[in-house]
């Protein structure tokens, strides 16, 4: 299926439209994803709606700039605009499913967003609960210094042995999830860039991700949950991925903050469903389910 870009401002956004006769859907990536790893949730929902799939800024094939938030939101009233959408329905998952909430918040007339577990990062202690505040504060170092690390490894360009490594474990997480290996190389290749030396990198580049970690980690989404007035779901894992169980004990404090925090909250455009057995990765976990939800709620 081709892509297509559009100009948002000074940023090429690419799309991808996969057509369909329903009400038009945008669905959107996590942070260092893109377009292509939303294909099979995509066509779940094609048909119901018309499915269109975005590469954020600085990710896939759009062009890089800047991450504010208002910024990207743009960039998806740009793709919106341009292909004629009405009111579309907003679903991401993770960074993109905190954009739909943002864009909810922003536009009342819409008639449904859907947010896949998009929680802004962990980081801040305020954000744990039923933990030991000393406690908290050296697991979140640990943390950190473990995202700092990926970072860091991620900034510079990969080797042969790098890559071949990282495609196999595309390969291997495609299997752990019953999913084609070739779909998954392929949405991992398309967020390699070339360098001046032959070799190639990730996407987003450096600049960008330390953004865009900023702005997850000091993101509240309490005041659009309580603002919002346009119908939003918001599906939230209860599981730790694999690579989240050496930090279980703070995930879990994490869970439960969020879900203290929003049954707080009284506002009846707000749902919010805690997915049993469901973990961060539930777009390849459970796509079929996920569509099924999505079309319930937006239906």
């Amino acid at each position: 299926m081709p892509d297509t870009f559009i100009s948002s401002g000074a940023v090429s956004i690419a799309y991808r439209d996969f057509g369909g006769s329903g009400r038009p859907l945008l669905l959107l990536h996590g942070a260092g994803g893109n377009l292509a790893q939303m294909a099979t949730l995509a066509e779940q929902l094609r048909p119901a709606h018309r499915v269109v799939t975005v590469d954020l800024r600085g990710h896939g094939r759009s062009g890089d700039g800047p991450w504010r938030w208002d910024e990207v939101l743009d960039d998806l009233a740009a793709v919106a605009d341009g292909l004629g959408l009405d009111r579309p329905a907003l679903v991401g998952v993770s960074l993109g499913g905190m954009l739909a909430t943002l864009w909810a918040q922003r536009h009342p007339e819409c008639p449904g967003a859907v947010s896949l577990d998009g929680n802004p990062t962990l980081g801040r202690p305020e954000q744990l609960a039923g933990m030991d505040p000393e406690q908290a504060a050296t697991e979140l170092a640990k943390l950190r210094a473990t995202f700092d690390g990926m970072a860091a490894m991620l900034a510079e360009p990969l080797s042969a042995d790098q890559l071949a490594a990282a495609l196999a474990g595309q390969r291997a997480m495609a299997e752990r999830y019953g999913a084609a290996p070739e779909d998954w190389v392929a949405a991992f290749e398309r967020n390699l860039a070339p360098c001046d030396d032959g070799r190639r990198r990730l996407r987003p580049g450096a600049e960008l991700t330390g953004q865009l970690r900023e702005a997850m980690e000091s993101l509240d989404l309490i005041p659009a949950y309580r603002d919002v007035r346009c119908p939003l779901l918001l599906v939230l894992a209860t599981e730790d991925l694999p690579e989240q169980q050496a930090f279980h004990e703070l995930y879990d404090a994490y869970r439960r903050a969020n879900a203290e925090r929003l049954a707080a909250l009284d506002n009846p455009s707000l749902r919010v469903l805690h997915l049993a057995g469901a973990s961060h990765a539930m777009v390849a976990e459970r796509p079929r389910e996920l569509a099924a939800l999505i079309t319930d709620f937006l239906h």
